[in-house]
């Protein structure tokens, strides 16, 4: 029998912390050698479920900074946002490294002449040690794509596509105004090339089950991408869930029913497959609910306690085919 005073061994090899995950971390680490900061960056971009192109207000969830709420320098030049931004990083971290991150709005929604006018500066410039761009799925295109994959030749590339739930009537609900399925196309036409992809979830989505959830994670897990990043639903003020959240609330995750989720969806992922991130960020002053979220630290120590009680660890649970 175990001790008390004993601490049980970490059986996940993909870590040099006490994580029983692939953190991004580790594998910037295991590949740059020192800690590697990603630079949220706002070009300037809109999507078409805003412009009316597909649908006009945006997905329910998201601000009207279109998910870049966290980038002070929001309306700068893209050097200059970049440059305060690893400043800011380095107050912490003194000797990272840069990644530009392209997160505001949908970072491949403009011609091959404009993407190549703003992409191209980072890709020229000694401090970026790679480019991560967010995008939606359908506004991929094999001209980009080529033009992305031909760059990802002299530094490292990442293409972030969001689908939050494999389930339709969610996303439908959600005004994405596109499939889960165009989602998976990409992630399979993106594999032939050196761009690598990560997939976004967000959980406790309206009208979903916690196994809901999991199967989102189930079909992500069978789909390959190389990273996923999962966070909890936020209701934020200048949302339209926000704005409908204030009349009629609905049911969230407590933190530990999310930990839960989290810690089963880790379990049924590849053991390779890396987690960008667990948590999310919101602005405090933005913030409707959960407030939990808030206290992102106690919430990662919270998955790595239940893990650890759980004697698990991320792919114990997936079927390798």
């Amino acid at each position: 029998m175990r001790k008390p005073n004993q601490v049980k061994t970490n059986p996940f090899p993909y870590s040099h912390t006490n994580k029983r995950y692939y953190t991004i971390d580790h594998y910037f680490r295991k590949k740059y050698g020192k800690k590697v900061a990603k630079v949220p960056l706002n070009a300037g971009f809109t999507c078409p479920n805003r412009d009316g192109t597909k649908s006009v207000g945006g997905c329910a969830f998201c601000s009207s900074l279109g998910s870049g709420d966290s980038i002070p320098a929001f309306f700068d030049t893209l050097s200059r946002q970049y440059e305060e931004g690893l400043g800011r990083m380095r107050q912490k971290w003194p000797d990272c490294l840069g990644f530009a991150y392209f997160q505001s709005y949908t970072n491949t929604y403009a011609p091959l002449e404009t993407l190549q006018a703003i992409y191209d500066p980072f890709f020229a410039r000694d401090d970026v040690q790679g480019v991560c761009i967010a995008t939606r799925a359908d506004c991929l295109s094999e001209e980009i794509v080529a033009y992305l994959a031909e760059r990802a030749k002299q530094k490292e590339v990442w293409i972030e596509l969001g689908l939050q739930s494999v389930h339709d009537k969610t996303m439908d609900a959600l005004n994405r105004a596109h499939d889960s399925a165009i989602v998976f196309q990409w992630i399979e036409r993106l594999k032939r090339t050196p761009i690598k992809t990560c997939v976004h979830l967000i959980n406790s989505l309206p009208g979903e089950s916690e196994d809901d959830m999991l199967e989102s994670a189930r079909q992500v897990a069978a789909a390959r991408p190389d990273a996923i990043k999962i966070h909890m639903l936020h209701i934020v003020k200048n949302s339209k869930m926000g704005a409908d959240f204030v009349h009629h609330p609905f049911a969230l995750l407590s933190r530990q029913a999310y930990v839960d989720v989290v810690v089963r969806q880790l379990e049924c992922l590849p053991a390779d497959m890396i987690v960008e991130r667990l948590t999310g960020d919101a602005i405090q002053s933005e913030l409707i609910a959960p407030e939990w979220t808030l206290k992102k630290t106690i919430v990662l120590n919270a998955i790595d306690q239940r893990m650890v009680e759980w004697d698990t660890w991320q792919g114990k649970n997936h079927t390798y085919v």
